[in-house]
Parts: structure tokens; sequence; C-alpha cells
């Protein structure tokens, strides 16, 4: 093994005979950070895993996230029940507690992703809400609870969608889309996922 030492660089490269050991390293490795490790007589760098985890890039969950991140996103299809009634997806539920009446809200129960957004376009402005017999103001701490309370309810019934959102690990989640939510920003909703996340 022969080695250059650059400013920030380290430069590695085969001995004579090393070649095919080098190379099964360096598929082993691929897309590693190290950690240097050392004093004056010696020194090693220490894999830390892939680039995405220990740099802890974030990751924005949408509807358009890659693969099973998607289901961690409100848009999924990934019914659960929450006090007694079904629901198809969590944007049915949020949706539908811009209705106040009953029947709007088990129609949009049923809805999911853009279908349930759309649906609710056509919920009367207010800027108050009843749930569970108890007032709430759209936007504020309480509602966010709603969300939350749907969340944990999700992640608890939905197999597919605990196994994603378990999956992204420690990575911070984001939850970035334009327009933001005026009613649950994204760093709100981004906050509820890595809470529910930690208890799992």
């Amino acid at each position: 093994m022969r080695f250059m030492l650059r400013k920030g660089l380290v430069i590695l490269r085969p001995g004579d005979g090393d070649e095919a050991e080098w190379s099964d390293w360096i598929a082993a490795h691929a897309g590693q950070v190290f950690k240097l490790r050392g004093a004056d007589r010696g020194a090693a760098l220490h894999a830390m895993g892939n680039e995405a985890e220990a740099c802890r890039e974030p990751l924005n969950i949408t509807s358009r996230s890659p693969g099973e991140l998607r289901l961690i996103s409100n848009f999924a299809h990934t019914p659960f029940v929450l006090d007694g009634m079904t629901y198809a997806g969590i944007e049915g539920f949020w949706q539908g507690l811009k209705f106040p009446d009953e029947a709007d809200r088990q129609r949009l129960a049923g809805l999911y992703g853009s279908a349930a957004r759309d649906a609710g376009y056509y919920a009367p402005r207010s800027e108050e809400l009843h749930y569970g017999g108890k007032r709430v103001l759209i936007g504020t701490w309480d509602h966010w609870q709603l969300m939350k309370r749907a969340c944990i309810a999700k992640f608890a019934q939905h197999d597919g969608a605990r196994a994603a959102l378990h999956a992204t690990g420690k990575r911070p989640l984001v939850h970035h889309v334009k327009p933001d939510s005026r009613t649950i920003p994204g760093v709100i909703m981004a906050q509820i996922w890595m809470a529910i996340r930690a208890r799992l």
C-alpha cells in the first residue's frame, strides 16, 4: 500500500500484488465516510457509514419522495382507525376536519392523496373546528395535536408506513412543499414524524 498526503487529502494506491484485495475493499466501502483517528506513530481511518447517514443529510418527505418514503407522507394510502372512524389516509382526516357536517367528514374519510386535498377546497371558511366535542382553533397547537394523534394511529396500524419511518434511522426529516401550509407548517409536520419515530 502506498500513500501521498496533500492538504485535506490522503491518496491511497495498492502496492504490487494487492490489486485484488484493493478492489474488493473499495467495492465494500463505496460511498462510506471515514473518520481519522491517530497519533504521532500512526493513524487509522474508521468507517462511519454511508455518506447520507453519517452526515445526517435531511430527508424531504412528500408525496413525491422516492420508494417507500412516500408511505410516510400524508398523501399516502395508509388506512387507519381513529376514534371509531376508518380513514383511507391522513389527508382525508385532515381535510375532513374543515367540514362541520359529520356526513362530509365520513365522505372525506374514504379519500386520500390529491382527491382528499381537492375535496377540502369546498369546505366552508372558518377559523375553528369541533372534534370530539371540543372547539379547536385552526392552526394552533391543539389543531396540530389532532394531526399528531392521527399520525400515531397511522404508524401504529400500518406496517408499511411504520417500516418506512423506522428505516429513516436518525436522519433529520423535513417537509418542504410550496406553498407551505398555513394550518400546519412543514417544520411542525416533520417534528411530528420524528417524535413518533423516536418511540418506535
